[in-house]
């Protein structure tokens, strides 16, 4: 009974650390990381644009500039991210199919569209 329980938690442990993950890193346009940037995740280009269906709850940027989705499909992903006045909606705004079980990286840069 100890060796059976001994396994289901390898089995747990490993199964998170095969976890399909997307780490987003946001900067402006001199390079410089967006600490507290909203970013959201949407599964089409239909969500995407009608800013309906998050695939996750929003999340905001640590200090690093960063945020990492978890537990996800290996799949494409629309990313939309704001800031005050600075957003990507001038691009940059598709992720392509995630690699399963990896932590998928990416930068997305925020400008005010000018």
């Amino acid at each position: 009974m100890v060796l059976m329980s001994t396994v289901l938690v390898q089995n747990s442990a490993e199964a998170q650390l095969l976890s399909t993950k997307l780490k987003i890193t946001v900067v402006d346009a001199l390079g410089n990381i967006v600490p507290d940037a909203k970013v959201r995740i949407f599964k089409n280009e239909a969500d995407y644009t009608k800013e309906v269906n998050d695939v996750q709850e929003f999340q905001l940027t640590n200090s690093k500039g960063q945020v990492t989705f978890k537990k996800l499909t290996p799949a494409s992903y629309y990313i939309l991210v704001v800031k005050d006045d600075l957003n990507n909606a001038d691009g940059g705004s598709i992720v392509e199919s995630l690699q399963k079980g990896k932590v998928n990286k990416v930068n997305i840069v925020i400008t005010d569209g000018l």
